[in-house]
């Protein structure tokens, strides 16, 4: 069992991470396909993959704020089997050294993978895309 994360730097890759994205958010979650595709060009994107197999996605891009990771997805047979964990890691790993405020905004049952990496929840719970979360900030 081969589980690989990389940095997209393919227009084909990005269309697996867009597919595997369109299947959680907007299909398993009802996001608004609208709110779901935003900020795609300044962000910087992973692909994970499972024996080969597409399997999760995920981002970062730089805001006003610090670096923000976002859109973490995982698709549902994929899913305990450390792909959300190792798409976490292989983004801190690739933030630049000066990456002072790294931040994101977590669904409530995903919390806890976060708060493995350092991440503290931050202020109050509130609602995006009709799903709960909280604002998560990674203590350095």
């Amino acid at each position: 069992m081969s589980l690989q994360v990389q940095k997209i730097n393919h227009p084909e890759d990005l269309d697996k991470a867009f597919a595997i994205r369109k299947i959680v958010f907007v299909e398993e979650q009802n996001c608004p396909p609208e709110l779901e595709w935003e900020h795609e060009d300044e962000s910087v994107h992973f692909l994970a993959s499972y024996n080969g197999q597409p399997c999760g996605a995920c981002r970062w891009r730089k805001t006003d704020s610090g670096y923000k990771l976002e859109r973490f997805a995982v698709l549902k047979d994929f899913r305990g089997h450390g792909v959300g964990r190792a798409l976490i890691a292989e983004a801190l790993s690739d933030l630049p050294e000066d990456a002072h405020y790294i931040y994101l905004n977590s669904q409530l049952d995903a919390m806890s993978l976060y708060a493995k990496f350092g991440f503290v929840a931050e202020g109050e719970q509130f609602e995006e895309a009709g799903i709960q979360h909280f604002r998560m900030v990674k203590q350095v």
